[in-house]
């Protein structure tokens, strides 16, 4: 993975970021995104595509990868711009906010998926790049504990929906909620058609 990396660099690009997005397809809450810069000899075996690496290690990872970092970014949209925008153009967004929070400014952009933002620093969009990219892979780690602390935090009040069980997806007992009691201001109303529906 650092040898992909590695193989972007060149006399022109001193920096690259890997971008990762977390939280697209759940009923709740935000989508988060992150974008990480390392040195070309910073590594660590253990980083990974944050959905193969346990919630215990993830956190442990968290933190040795903002240390470690030479610089970390982070974008946020709530549930209500999702709404708004729609969740692609929501998970571009925060990328984007992620990579402009970044200092320095990186020479090239590595973005998982193969979407890609407007920007005026050089983007490569990614297919399964947080399974190929240390930094892509490690952007994803920042990005799925940052988005599941806030749905912790959120389910502390709203504990019926067992946020902090399951993130905001649509598990069975999170729709079940949801039928039972109504939705909340913290869900995605564009995401709960057919729940809604299908109820009446």
């Amino acid at each position: 993975m650092k040898n992909f990396d590695n193989s972007y660099l060149t006399a022109g690009i001193r920096f690259l970021a890997g971008i990762d997005e977390a939280g697209r397809g759940p009923l709740a809450g935000p989508v988060v995104a992150a974008a990480v810069i390392f040195s070309e000899d910073t590594y660590n075996p253990e980083i990974n595509d944050s959905k193969k690496v346990s919630p215990k290690l993830r956190e442990i990872l968290f933190d040795w990868i903002m240390q470690s970092a030479v610089s970390v970014g982070i974008g946020i949209i709530d549930q209500n711009e999702i709404d708004k925008i729609n969740i692609l153009q929501a998970a571009l967004k925060a990328m984007k906010i992620a990579a402009g929070k970044l200092k320095p400014q990186p020479d090239l952009l590595l973005i998982d998926g193969n979407k890609i933002f407007e920007s005026k620093v050089k983007t490569i969009p990614v297919i399964k790049g947080d399974s190929k990219s240390f930094s892509i892979a490690a952007a994803s780690i920042i990005a799925k504990v940052t988005r599941d602390r806030i749905m912790e935090k959120a389910s502390l009040k709203e504990p019926q929906y067992l946020w902090h069980k399951n993130k905001g997806y649509g598990t069975r007992e999170h729709i079940e909620a949801i039928k039972k009691f109504g939705y909340t201001s913290f869900h995605r109303k564009t995401f709960l058609t057919n729940i809604l529906f299908n109820n009446k």
